[in-house]
């Protein structure tokens, strides 16, 4: 594939002006089919496909939380690692204004709003990762120790 058919969203943009190394992916998008439809489509394991989840707090303050597709977040024990009350899903319109994604295209990287990012921990473990590229139907694979420099989560252990 050549480098110019690599759509140029906010986050290439990030990742290639901080010179971090990935591989671009694509497939086809289907609506509300989440991770487990990217897995199937590239052939690899759900669990190395990580979900950009846009979330607030009860003060509407937002936070992007990084977890492994075939995971779902402990909302509850979320809230209790980060000093909260509550922490939830935003609406898709919401996860819109902050993120500048689209939803089902939202990536952790060049995002229009600077916010907290929590990183399941367990993610690390894993030699490389499948995490949208800034549009639908777009992943890039990328090691997760060049997620965690690029973006300095806090690491947590939220996953069901």
């Amino acid at each position: 594939m050549s480098r110019n058919s690599i759509p140029s969203t906010q986050a290439v943009r990030l990742l290639r002006k901080q010179g971090i190394t990935f591989t671009p992916h694509f497939y086809r998008y289907e609506d509300k089919g989440g991770t487990a439809v990217s897995a199937r489509e590239l052939g690899v394991d759900e669990h190395a496909v990580v979900k950009t989840l846009i979330m607030e707090t009860e003060d509407k303050s937002p936070l992007i939380v990084l977890m492994h597709g075939d995971r779902q977040v402990s909302t509850r024990n979320l809230a209790r690692q980060i000093g909260c009350k509550q922490v939830v899903p935003c609406e898709p319109k919401v996860a819109d204004r902050h993120s500048g994604y689209q939803v089902g295209g939202t990536s952790p990287f060049g995002t229009r709003r600077a916010m907290p990012v929590y990183m399941e921990r367990t993610i690390l473990d894993l030699e490389i990762i499948y995490v949208n590229g800034g549009r639908r139907g777009f992943l890039v694979g990328i090691a997760p120790e060049d997620v965690r420099a690029l973006l300095n989560p806090t690491l947590v252990e939220v996953a069901q």
